[in-house]
């Protein structure tokens, strides 16, 4: 049944015509209009124009990275702890292409984020000129959408797609190539003031005769399962997912990129699944008969061996994205629509059947609870706690203590990482922001430098390790210059643990180049002179003019971490913890579920492929 409204709709403003400005003028114009209030940008030759038209703009403060990486990271950073996007720009050939990685990795991450590129002039494109490359070919299979502008009056309408595109829909990166004459050149603009993209409809709604279907499949189940992403967080439908949860009472497993959609202190909360995940997350999506799968792509890190997972359950898988649906896993429901929408919708179908909220005493599926909770207990994140040695563990859970779980926490990739997410609990969306599908290092610390431009009143801290800090540790300049006060916790192990940890478990222990300090003053993890730990923080902190503090021993950590917080200037604690740890539990590539390894008391033998 349909309705027809009588109400007329309002008419469009109409696109406003401005004075006659340059191309590099409009452009600044334009992200003014988009309400662009930071840019991350790195000047060259073909880039320098769009620099001096920014110099000019009283609402864009421009920071100034130190590499185009540690702006584009600066960027998702931006974007990640806002849901807006992030904007970053650099010159042609060599500092376009640093930003690549960086574009790659808001791409699987579906992180909004417009790069504007300077390029050759016109008459030089495909001429080999001076710092030429075709970062729009180069770009093409890690950006949601990307311009070359070959018109100086296209630039107010490109600029308000790419904003409309990077933030509507699934999320995403656009790149914006322009050329310097096309900078140079002189128009009257006309900026307009909605878009119009043909065949572009990121709108997407869920049907109430598949929603009621759902609802028929969580009547009928015994023990049901969510597994939710980051499409949760994008699509800004925490508040959505927490009342279904209190209404349904099912429980919760999240991906690494959905962690703090769903408040992980939560008694129904069983933090996230996957490679590096909870035994009892894994276990509870795998057993369970109903997997609702909500904002997520089934990736290979979450699944295992994607033939064996959840296959005994039905599925319903809920994304925006239609090429998601059915490309790793087939499903039996699967429901094209924004989640926000479809979560909002469930709600009110379940209220109309008289499925009122509870926070306490959840009773919907008593045995399966029982089953769950038993995982629980005898599967919780443990390590072995020393009386002097740091274990990285201990670090992290200190942090979450005195921070009272209030900050924001970014990370490089690595053990950290894994340690992060699994001993830093987190109840609120955008508040763990990490390098999840493309597993970048060097993300940590640019991130939060993003992250505090972006959220200036809140506690940034990047859990980093020594291996992923020291590959853009130039960005200390920028936060020391800027007064961005972001943090920084190093669990410094000299190694590149997590290479090295499956070189162990793999490899017979052969070691690949895993090592990372001065192979003629190894640190082997000891308390005694620290003089063979390299490169030396402290000191090259100081050459930055930041503050950088060791930590050795166990009972001086608690108040280096107070005084890194309390801090009011970009700080760097360096805590020396061994190399010998594993994080845990992990289930190797490929593998099942079924074939855990926790605490080391199981052995498997299985692929050697990362």
């Amino acid at each position: 049944m349909s309705t027809t409204s009588t109400t007329q709709a309002k008419p469009a403003a109409p696109p406003e015509r401005g004075e006659m400005m340059s191309g590099a003028e409009i452009l600044v114009a334009c992200l003014e209009r988009e309400g662009v209030t930071s840019i991350f940008a790195y000047p060259g030759g073909a880039s320098m124009h769009m620099h001096q038209a920014l110099t000019k703009s009283t609402k864009i403060r421009t920071y100034l990275p130190r590499h185009e990486q540690g702006g584009v990271f600066a960027a998702e950073g931006y974007a990640r702890a806002t849901g807006r996007a992030g904007v970053v720009m650099a010159t042609s050939g060599p500092g376009a292409t640093n930003l690549v990685t960086g574009i790659a990795d808001a791409y699987l991450d579906s992180t909004p984020l417009v790069a504007i590129t300077g390029q050759v002039p016109q008459a030089m494109i495909g001429k080999g000129a001076f710092q030429e490359t075709d970062v729009f070919s180069v770009t093409a299979q890690v950006v949601k959408h990307n311009y070359l502008v070959m018109d100086v009056n296209d630039i107010p309408r490109i600029v308000k797609e790419a904003f409309y595109i990077a933030q509507s829909g699934r999320p995403g990166p656009v790149l914006i190539d322009i050329p310097k004459n096309i900078q140079l050149a002189m128009t009257q603009p006309i900026f307009p003031t909605e878009v119009n993209l043909r065949g572009y409809n990121p709108v997407k709604q869920a049907d109430d005769v598949a929603l009621n279907e759902v609802m028929g499949l969580i009547q009928s189940a015994k023990c049901p399962m969510i597994y939710c992403g980051g499409g949760i967080i994008s699509g800004e439908a925490s508040a959505e997912l927490f009342e279904f949860v209190e209404r349904t009472g099912i429980p919760v497993a999240t991906t690494l990129m959905g962690i703090g959609c769903f408040p992980e202190t939560h008694p129904l909360s069983l933090k996230w699944l996957g490679m590096h995940g909870t035994v009892y997350a894994n276990n509870a999506v795998n057993e369970a008969d109903l997997l609702l799968a909500i904002g997520v792509r089934f990736d290979d890190r979450v699944t295992g061996k994607i033939s064996e997972f959840a296959k005994h359950g039905t599925i319903v898988h809920i994304d925006i994205d239609d090429s998601e649906i059915n490309k790793n896993k087939v499903v039996r429901l699967p429901i094209l629509s924004d989640v926000k929408f479809a979560l909002a919708r469930l709600n009110e179908m379940l209220e109309l059947a008289g499925k009122t909220r509870t926070t306490k005493d959840f009773n919907a599926f008593p045995d399966w609870y029982a089953k769950i909770f038993n995982w629980k207990e005898n599967f919780p994140f443990t390590f072995n706690d020393t009386d002097d040695v740091i274990q990285p563990q201990y670090a992290i859970r200190l942090l979450y203590e005195l921070t009272k779980g209030e900050a924001i926490i970014t990370t490089g990739v690595g053990q950290h990482q894994m340690w992060a997410g699994q001993h830093y609990d987190f109840d609120k969306p955008r508040t763990f922001l990490t390098s999840a599908g493309l597993g970048s290092m060097g993300f940590g610390y640019p991130s939060a430098i993003g992250a505090k431009v972006a959220c200036p009143d809140k506690q940034v801290v990047d859990i980093d390790g020594d291996g992923s800090f020291l590959m853009n540790v130039q960005e200390l300049a920028l936060a020391h210059v800027e007064g961005i006060a972001a943090k920084c916790m190093i669990l410094n192990n000299q190694w590149l643990g997590m290479v090295m940890q499956w070189e162990d478990r793999f490899y017979k222990g052969n070691r690949g180049h895993t090592f990372l300090g001065n192979p003629k003053q190894t640190y082997e993890g000891s308390l005694e002179d620290p003089t063979g730990i390299y490169p030396d923080y402290v000191k090259m902190c100081a050459g930055f003019a930041v503050p950088c503090e060791r930590v050795m021993h166990k009972k001086d950590l608690a108040a280096a971490i107070q005084r890194m917080l309390d801090s009011t200037e970009p700080y760097v604690l360096d805590v020396m913890v061994p190399y010998t740890e594993h994080v845990l539990p992990m289930i190797p590539a490929g593998g099942t579920y079924k074939d855990v390894i926790y605490e080391g008391r199981q052995t498997l033998q299985a692929g050697t492929g990362l």
